[in-house]
């Protein structure tokens, strides 16, 4: 069974091994397999750890789990400069479960957490030649807005494209400010006939 939960600190070396993993499939032919054999999931687990154990305000990092435990995670958060837009910071899946339909759940419960948020649309960056996340994401409802970047990621300057899908808003940001939580001025009246 799978399911999208909310990561725990416990989550820490799990996420941190599946993002190593994922880039380091991802990103054969795109960056040095030297940089990518070098990615130190140790050192990822730390900074996960650490983000997990004091988030930055108004984010959230979302897991989707089989039976046996973490497969994939995805951070989001506001977009910073453009209002009250959303951001998939990153999503990343195991490499043996590409195609069975757990990336497209992650997605949903991303972007649906991001409606619960009140944000009116979101933004993600993705590199130009990573085709395979290009064509995921146009699937899921987003399209390239023609804002651009360059980035230097181990040593290699790649091209950034980013994408973004409106949202349709159900409800205001929770007073809080967290992610997910109820907002306890809204309540539900019975229905009275």
């Amino acid at each position: 069974m799978t399911r999208v939960r909310d990561a725990r600190v416990a989550d820490a070396a799990a996420l941190a091994a599946i993002h190593v993993r994922s880039w380091q499939v991802a990103y054969a032919g795109i960056f040095p397999a030297e940089f990518l054999s070098g990615l130190d999931v140790g050192r990822r687990e730390r900074w996960r750890r650490a983000r997990l154990q004091n988030p930055p305000p108004r984010t959230c990092t979302l897991v989707v789990e089989v039976d046996d435990g973490p497969i994939g995670f995805a951070d989001l958060g506001p977009a910073l400069g453009l209002g009250g837009a959303g951001e998939v910071y990153a999503i990343y899946l195991d490499p043996d479960h590409w195609g069975r339909g757990h990336g497209r759940e992650l997605m949903a419960a991303a972007v649906d957490r991001l409606v619960r948020l009140g944000c009116g649309e979101a933004v993600l960056w993705v590199i130009e030649e990573n085709l395979r996340a290009r064509r995921f994401y146009e699937a899921a409802g987003w399209a390239d807005d023609g804002a651009r970047r360059i980035e230097e990621i181990g040593g290699v300057q790649v091209n950034e494209l980013r994408y973004r899908r409106p949202l349709r808003v159900r409800s205001r940001p929770t007073l809080s400010g967290s992610i997910g939580e109820p907002d306890p001025r809204r309540r539900r009246s019975p229905r009275r006939r």
